[in-house]
């Protein structure tokens, strides 16, 4: 796997720079990788260390872009869903929401007439549709207050964000693409056939890319990379796109109720929030739609988002939900396209792909998007490269899986990817006997069918070394650090696991202890720690 050290080389040529190691430049440098060009990819963090770690979590079409008339959109998303499930089961599952219905808010048939669409927009296989429900005296009715006595539930998908980015990256690392986590592209030179940057990692070590074509991927920071690290050719000006910056939310609360079924709750300024089961033992509740005036280096929650969220879900729990309940918040900027709605929640969730090759060396810049739609925008993104370097090379992502997600060597053939899942998490438990029920569980899904890359020839718990933090064990460090860029503690705990949401102070730093000699050889060495 190509990871994160400079080739030898004090200089080297590559067909692709991509600028962001997102969901959107993952994704692109995954598509080109599998149809051959050459492929630099060039995240300044960690991988999904903004944006694309701090989503709602969610594989959907927008129900609510239906009001504002985004068929298209919608349309576009619900193609996808289904794919993208298909394509990871181990790290995505099918999810069914309920809307309690507030005849204050907006009437049945129209709810009814929305859910219809989104439906019938585009074909299902695995999800089934949407229907009326009691809610009064049943489950799903149970955590509401009583006055909601019917209701509506649909389809979606819940998906680990910042996981799929990961992967996305790994797929591009095994077709031959360098993933480079910890550099900055500090500048890129346009010239008439080439571009020349300069990359520099965290070590201040800096190295020089030539190459044919450039994508800028980075995300709300698009607009400031052409600014400022991009120079033109031969007076060219390099614009950027007017971006709406919206900060979206979101709060971890202890569970609010035991069935695996989601809720999605009208709000009275007319926005939406989720309530969605999360990692077992806690609920998590967001989004909010912040409009921020200048773009801050790292997101994080306001009071008033924290408030904001808890009085809206407690107009619909029966138990109220306090800020103290908050066990962890996250914040992500949303680089939204400025199409001049006034509200923040309106504004679309479409992509633009702005490519331009008349000026010199190719370059296209990627505007707005969301998860949903990653593998479709990295697919026209690679077909607009390839016409753009005069070579067109077939797509092939469509029936693709992701790393771990072909579980037919442990179910069979595939059927449904959430019974798949189900199997396969069974047939691991009785290949390993030895290992506890939760680290099955857990395992399958963070890895799926690459789980025994983990594992290699242990028969025993002691055989996976020491156990740096509850359920821990050194032999996952290992591979975390050897196949997915891990390079401290943050990356383990909070993008790769959710394991920092259960671990004590001392637990986290103890991990934080294990990394550090890694970490400092990586400072002193770049090259030989990350080969």
């Amino acid at each position: 796997m190509n990871h994160s050290a400079f080739p030898a080389a004090s200089d080297f040529d590559c067909d692709v720079l991509i600028v962001g190691g997102g969901i959107n430049g993952a994704g692109i440098a995954r598509d080109l990788a599998g149809r051959g060009w050459r492929v630099v990819l060039a995240e300044r963090d960690d991988l999904a260390a903004h944006t694309s770690s701090a989503s709602t979590k969610l594989i959907h079409g927008g129900l609510r872009y239906l009001e504002h008339y985004e068929f298209g959109l919608v349309r576009k998303a619900l193609q996808e869903r289904e794919l993208l499930l298909k394509s990871a089961p181990h790290i995505m599952r099918p999810l069914r929401f309920v809307m309690p219905h507030d005849p204050a808010m907006r009437p049945a048939w129209l709810i009814r007439l929305g859910l219809f669409l989104y439906d019938h927009l585009a074909r299902r296989e695995v999800l089934p549709g949407s229907s009326a429900v009691p809610l009064r005296g049943s489950e799903l009715g149970a955590p509401l207050q009583a006055r909601f006595s019917k209701g509506f539930v649909y389809s979606d998908g819940w998906v680990d964000d910042a996981r799929l980015v990961v992967l996305a990256a790994m797929d591009a690392a095994a077709r031959g693409a360098a993933v480079l986590t910890r550099t900055a592209v500090v500048s890129a030179r346009r010239g008439a056939s080439h571009w020349q940057a300069t990359l520099r990692q965290a070590s201040g070590r800096e190295q020089t890319v030539r190459a044919r074509a450039l994508v800028n991927a980075a995300g709300p920071w698009a607009g400031q990379f052409l600014r400022e690290a991009a120079l033109p050719h031969q007076g060219e000006r390099l614009a950027g796109r007017s971006l709406r910056l919206i900060k979206g939310s979101h709060i971890v609360v202890p569970r609010c109720f035991e069935h695996e079924h989601a809720y999605i709750f009208q709000n009275d300024d007319g926005r939406i929030i989720f309530a969605i089961p999360y990692e077992q033992h806690y609920t998590l509740i967001g989004t909010t739609d912040v409009e921020l005036p200048a773009l801050p280096r790292q997101a994080a929650i306001a009071a008033e988002e924290v408030a904001y969220l808890c009085e809206q879900a407690s107009r619909y729990f029966h138990r109220p939900i306090t800020p103290v309940q908050v066990c962890w918040s996250y914040a992500g900027v949303r680089p939204l396209l400025d199409d001049a709605e006034g509200k923040a929640s309106a504004v679309t969730r479409d992509y633009l792909l702005e490519a331009e090759a008349r000026a010199g060396a190719p370059l296209l810049s990627v505007w707005g998007g969301k998860i949903t739609t990653f593998r479709k925008l990295a697919e026209e993104a690679a077909d607009q490269l390839g016409a753009m370097l005069g070579e067109a090379r077939p797509a092939w992502t469509h029936d693709a899986s992701l790393p771990g997600g072909d579980l037919s060597a442990w179910v069979g053939a595939p059927s449904r990817p959430d019974a798949d899942f189900a199997a396969f998490a069974g047939a691991l438990a009785l290949a390993h006997r030895w290992l506890p029920e939760a680290l099955v569980k857990r395992y399958a899904r963070a890895y799926g069918s690459r789980v025994q890359r983990l594992l290699g020839d242990a028969r025993g718990l002691a055989d996976l070394g020491a156990e740096i933090a509850p359920g821990l064990y050194e032999a996952e460090l290992h591979y975390l650090q050897r196949e997915e860029w891990a390079r401290d503690a943050s990356d383990v705990l909070w993008r790769r696991s959710k394991l920092g949401l259960g671990y004590s102070r001392a637990q986290q730093e103890a991990v934080a202890r294990w990394f550090a000699p890694s970490v400092a050889q990586a400072e002193l060495d770049p090259m030989e720690s990350q080969s």
